[in-house]
């Protein structure tokens, strides 16, 4: 089983998977030389590996070549596509290749990824520590990233009812999740998402404080009903996830009537972190101009 994931290495994002049965991170070889030598895109990136790839053939590495696999991994467009991968070992063989003054932070980095799965299989309470320092270098509040890591304990309790009740994963946990939505916003996922002028991002990782708590009242509220109901298959679900959305939609409406201003926002991640993402630099900035 892999499971896909992002690193950052210096801001830059490098596409990786998780083999649960071997233990092992592949990651993804383009955006690995990508970094390295400073390509300004994917396609140079491609370019460079395909040249690479055929000097370390040239140069007899064919066992190296052999042993990397490819996986199916997100683009930038948002599709699937097989990718050549690489483990630890085999990407520490190709960084040698590759003549960079990043070559030996990375190789640190790399140790370091490792080193924080296998810490985090053994205590998955450091994930949690991993995301709030994440999520504190975007310059997300406090209070933000409390509520949302409840939130992400809030959805995967919801997922892990809709898995007992039969609901399939991928396709349906979509349409349920739209359902649920717009029973307490107005508007499916995509329309909130264009509403905030996102593509990609995570609609979540973009609301307001208030929003992340309406949102994860729908889905507690979705989870209780479906425990005491006990509802079986997809089409069973639909209606209790629109009575779990309705419950956050009242209290939306409630909040609005209360404060005479909409809940839902325009605004996305850099938006509502600009105050204290400014803050953040100011302070760096004061103290780079100390001897």
């Amino acid at each position: 089983m892999n499971t896909e994931n992002l690193q950052l290495y210096e801001d830059q994002p490098i596409r990786t998977a998780w083999n649960e049965e071997e233990e092992e991170w592949y990651f993804s070889i383009v955006d690995a030389v990508g970094v390295l030598t400073d390509q300004p895109d994917a396609r140079h990136a491609s370019t460079y590996w395909a040249v690479l790839k055929k000097r370390l053939n040239e140069e007899g590495a064919n066992q190296l070549l052999t042993n990397c696999k490819q996986l199916k991994m997100k683009a930038a467009d948002g599709k699937r596509r097989l990718t050549d991968v690489a483990n630890t070992e085999q990407l520490l063989r190709i960084i040698q290749s590759i003549p960079s003054k990043k070559a030996e932070p990375f190789k640190l980095w790399l140790a370091q990824v490792g080193r924080e799965r296998i810490d985090e299989t053994l205590d998955p309470e450091l994930i949690a520590k991993r995301l709030v320092v994440t999520y504190e270098r975007k310059g997300y509040t406090r209070e933000w990233i409390n509520q949302r890591l409840m939130a992400i304990s809030a959805r995967k309790e919801l997922t892990d009812e809709w898995k007992d009740r039969g609901v399939t994963q991928g396709k349906e946990y979509a349409i349920l999740t739209d359902e649920l939505t717009r029973a307490w916003s107005g508007m499916t996922t995509r329309q909130y998402k264009n509403l905030k002028g996102l593509k990609k991002e995570s609609l979540r990782d973009n609301m307001s404080t208030t929003e992340l708590v309406l949102n994860m009242l729908a889905e507690t509220a979705t989870k209780e009903f479906s425990e005491t109901e006990q509802p079986q298959g997809f089409s069973e679900n639909i209606s209790v996830a629109k009575r779990g959305g309705k419950v956050a939609g009242d209290a939306r409406k409630a909040i609005e009537e209360g404060t005479g201003k909409p809940v839902i926002t325009k605004k996305n991640a850099s938006e509502l972190n600009h105050v204290v993402t400014k803050m953040i630099e100011a302070s760096a900035n004061a103290d780079e101009s100390k001897p």
